[in-house]
């Protein structure tokens, strides 16, 4: 029951939640969502909460066009920063099978009340959203990072990110080929603790 003063219970948005499964970047394969599919996916992240109102993130949408130039620029990172050639094809093997994907940037922005961890910790969350809102609208979706997307140079190179911004995940989405199974998840008791005074 609930009063006025209180939300509705959704209970098919609590059943998502609480079944909700990634898909491998590796299974998803075309067709991507077309940008008037993408743009409720995008509006629904950016209901993200927002301590302040800063807006300390924004978005960066990789088409199937742009896959291989990041695919090479990965190649090119790899060997500057002296990765082996294993961590070179698995990196950049999410931009030679990608399909469409969305990199969350976080945007640190100078403010005397929302400390920069508040505002990452909004990034994050905005991946989340965009996540979830890819899933509960019948995609398939993956949020990958890797020592790339960490790369500064790259980045600049990549998605001509500021001094101020850096990635806070890329979101691939699209459609899946196959359904993974379940996979374990944490045992809860292990991880709450209740006060009770």
């Amino acid at each position: 029951m609930t009063t006025d003063s209180q939300t509705q219970a959704n209970d098919a948005a609590l059943d998502f939640l609480l079944s909700r499964r990634s898909r491998p970047a590796k299974t998803l394969i075309a067709p991507a969502p077309t940008r008037a599919e993408l743009m409720p996916l995008l509006t629904a992240a950016a209901r993200t909460p927002d301590h302040g109102m800063l807006t300390p993130w924004r978005f960066v949408v990789i088409e199937k066009a742009a896959m291989p130039r990041l695919a090479a620029l990965t190649e090119q990172a790899g060997a500057r920063l002296g990765k082996s050639e294993a961590d070179i094809v698995k990196a950049r093997s999410q931009f030679d099978l990608g399909q469409l994907a969305v990199v969350v940037v976080e945007v640190q922005k100078e403010s005397a009340k929302i400390p920069a961890i508040e505002q990452s910790y909004s990034a994050g969350a905005v991946c989340l959203a965009l996540l979830n809102a890819a899933l509960a609208s019948g995609w398939g979706a993956n949020w990958l990072s890797g020592w790339a997307s960490h790369d500064p140079v790259f980045c600049q190179q990549g998605f001509a990110l500021q001094e101020n911004e850096r990635v806070a995940g890329i979101v691939h989405i699209a459609t899946q080929s196959t359904t993974p199974p379940e996979r374990p998840r944490p045992e809860l008791s292990d991880l709450t603790t209740w006060m009770q005074k």
